[in-house]
């Protein structure tokens, strides 16, 4: 266990067990270095032309993909042999524990692409849509069904004007690199135009990769920046600075949960999150559940078309249900359901730290790659100074006034009953007020 003493009334942490921790914590780093799951995961682009030339010739035909088999074979023994040093009543070993135990599943999923225990091992990381909570009756897939429904009235009736994409590839890297750049004083996030790209826009830590000739929005601008810039790359430049614990600056797939709700949350917050891209984020969770259940990749393209999404952008879509997986179905890549998790995750979060008068809390989210409970976990090492607070913040979680009025009025807005109300009630209400009958 580890002790606390006291000199001059700030706590001092028992060196013996630090050192133990930081040695593990530098075999972790080193060892995990070579697993790179996304990376594994990628589909050569040539597949998307000839899947989309046999779709528009009314002859679909399943894409034919081979993926080869990861072998981290030597790297699961070294994190076997870290999680069985690992003292679970420890904090710090607890932590250096559950990441070994995360990158030993990943690395065994990407040892069985293209079976099912590609699935098996994904479910364990990522979950599935349909997990319950122990505390509550939803599940993501509950929530895509929410959203999806509350969002195909306004999109069906164009109430909601369509976002219009029209901004050169040129221009939109030039503006999203000042924009970094404003930001990341410290450091370097570079923005690079890539002709080899599939996809629009793909964003790692230290880049933003934007595809040569695409067209981009506004939207697009504000999401790349609140999302991956002011989230997942200023994480990871924090934890850097974590001297003492580097496996904070990994992004561990244990913590890929956290990360995405605390960026989807960013988004919302900043008026980012526009109707297009909540629906795309729904309908990935419940197209994982269809393929969970069996539809093939020929389905799941269907289902997406159906919902309005371009072709390139079904195909694109789809492709992150199956990578690893079986296109015929049954075998799916399940990470695309935590961004539903992780938003209500961090919203409750973030509520109960503020409600139970925890600001320090929302600086330590930020602070590195962590989960929520590690968040919690870790807290008394921030007050030693062992761990160091956030560098970068984004600026909606810098000012905890306006953060905490937001969370408080939300948390009362969902006890306000919506279900006898009607615009009608609004007239009405006025002419009580108005006669005195109110």
């Amino acid at each position: 266990m580890m002790t606390f003493c006291i000199n001059n009334g700030q706590p001092i942490v028992n060196t013996s067990r630090l050192s133990k921790v930081t040695e593990q914590d530098a075999l972790l780093v080193q060892t995990v270095q070579p697993i790179k799951i996304l990376g594994a995961l990628s589909w050569p682009a040539g597949v998307e032309t000839k899947f989309l030339e046999s779709w528009r010739a009314g002859k679909p035909e399943l894409p034919v993909v081979h993926l080869e088999q990861q072998d981290y074979s030597k790297q699961v023994e070294v994190l076997n042999y870290i999680q069985t040093h690992c003292d679970r009543s420890h904090p710090l070993d607890n932590l250096i524990y559950k990441t070994a135990r995360s990158y030993s599943s990943a690395a065994r999923m990407l040892g069985a692409i293209g079976t099912p225990d590609f699935t098996r091992y994904s479910i364990e990381l990522y979950g599935k849509p349909n997990d319950v909570y122990k505390t509550q009756d939803w599940t993501a897939l509950d929530a895509a069904d929410f959203f999806l429904r509350k969002t195909d009235e306004l999109l069906g009736g164009y109430v909601v004007p369509p976002t219009v994409a029209d901004i050169p590839v040129e221009v939109f890297a030039e503006r999203l690199q000042k924009s970094i750049d404003d930001f990341f004083v410290d450091d370097k996030v570079s923005v690079i135009i890539d002709a080899g790209l599939s996809a629009r826009a793909i964003a790692g830590s230290s880049r933003v990769r934007l595809r040569a000739g695409a067209m981009f929005s506004e939207l697009d601008l504000n999401q790349l920046l609140e999302h991956e810039a002011h989230i997942h790359a200023a994480t990871m430049h924090n934890g850097k600075r974590q001297r003492n614990l580097q496996i904070l600056s990994l992004g561990a797939p244990r913590t890929t949960r956290a990360q995405e709700g605390i960026a989807v949350m960013a988004e919302l917050l900043t008026l980012a999150l526009d109707i297009v891209r909540l629906r795309r984020i729904a309908l990935r969770v419940k197209a994982i559940a269809m393929a969970l259940d069996g539809a093939d990749f020929i389905d799941i393209f269907k289902s997406f078309l159906e919902a309005g999404q371009t072709e390139e952008e079904s195909y694109q879509s789809t492709v992150r249900c199956f990578r690893g997986g079986d296109v015929k179905g049954g075998s799916v890549f399940t990470k695309d359901t935590v961004y539903l998790k992780g938003l209500m995750e961090v919203h409750a979060f973030l509520a109960v730290a503020i409600h139970d008068n925890r600001p320090e809390l929302v600086n330590a989210l930020f602070a590195g790659r962590m989960s929520l409970g590690d968040v919690v976990e870790l807290a008394s090492y921030f007050e030693t100074g062992f761990l160091v607070g956030a560098h970068y913040i984004p600026h909606w979680a810098s000012d905890l006034r306006t953060l905490a009025s937001v969370l408080a009025c939300n948390a009362f807005f969902t006890r306000v009953d919506l279900t006898h109300v009607k615009l009608e009630n609004f007239i009405r209400l006025e002419e009580g007020l108005a006669t005195g009958e109110a």
